[in-house]
């Protein structure tokens, strides 16, 4: 395993995955702005790195993630204070140009799938930075919340748009207005989370889900499958999306990656496909930036 060296978070590559904890233990991993720019960095490093093949993020300590952090009093949300500036600074508008939009933005256009771990208390952004994430299990105990209309703010990190989609619109309208936090199996029994693990065994289930969704999947066919679910999901009707996969998928049907897959089948073994997602990507990708 080796890590790389970040201040606010601790990033290993353990085999095919990368393995993010929130590293501020004494302070409940409360959020920060450089946390934020460090999930980024981290997010994007995956992605261009042919040799992992998912992300997971879990938490030091005690929690997953407090929330924003607040040692800054009343005003700490108040941008025109350092403190408040500190807080948003991962989380720049697109207009706001060079800057990309932060770590939503790479964790939603990764090319690898993610899983959140979430070992213990995650409310505010601490729950809202799972969101764009393709798996979440919790510990047993874990307490969340999505707590902004009781701060007199409101939901953030595109979590207004990721929410109805992952829980449907009563239960995310429920838990956002009432701004109550909630135990694990309460997010269990409304979709929010698959699995509620006991804490000794979850990092352990969490590479375990990592592996189901890696081992015999094409790397290539994993990013393009991530990104046709979440961008069509909501789409009022099949028919751009039908417009999209009949081209891929008959390009794609032309890669080694299907000569291989149909191979393994047959032969009764375990795949070894050969695209890259840095170089192998169907010239259909990516779609949403056309026109």
């Amino acid at each position: 395993m080796t890590a790389m060296a970040y201040e606010q978070i601790l990033c290993e590559i353990d085999g095919p995955f990368m393995v993010l904890t929130l590293n501020r233990p004494d302070k409940l991993n409360a959020y920060t702005g450089t946390m934020g720019s460090e999930i980024e960095d981290a997010f994007r490093r995956a992605d261009a790195d042919d040799d992992v093949r998912a992300i997971i993020v879990t938490g030091a300590g005690r929690a997953f993630c407090a929330g924003a952090d607040v040692s800054g009093g009343a005003r700490s949300f108040d941008t025109s204070g350092a403190h408040g500036a500190g807080v948003f600074a991962n989380r720049g508008a697109e207009s706001d140009k060079p800057r990309r939009r932060g770590f939503v933005d790479a964790i939603f256009n990764c090319r690898k799938p993610s899983i959140a771990a979430i070992n213990g208390g995650a409310v505010g952004v601490g729950i809202t930075m799972t969101l764009p994430m393709d798996v979440r299990i919790a510990a047993r105990g874990a307490k969340i919340g999505f707590i902004f209309a009781r701060r007199g703010l409101v939901p953030e990190a595109g979590s207004a748009w990721f929410l109805p989609k992952l829980v449907g619109l009563q239960q995310a309208l429920r838990w956002s207005i009432s701004g109550r936090t909630f135990d694990a199996d309460e997010a269990l029994r409304g979709n929010l989370v698959s699995e509620v693990v006991e804490p000794a065994a979850l990092l352990a289930r969490a590479k375990e889900i990592a592996h189901e969704l890696t081992d015999e999947s094409a790397p290539v066919s994993v990013a393009l499958t991530r990104q046709l679910l979440w961008r069509f999901a909501g789409a009022p009707d099949p028919f751009d999306l039908l417009q999209m996969d009949a081209p891929m998928s008959i390009e794609r049907g032309a890669h080694a990656d299907v000569r291989e897959g149909v191979q393994a089948f047959l032969e009764k073994r375990k795949p070894h496909f050969p695209g890259k997602v840095t170089q192998d990507m169907p010239s259909q990708y990516p779609w949403w930036k056309q026109g």
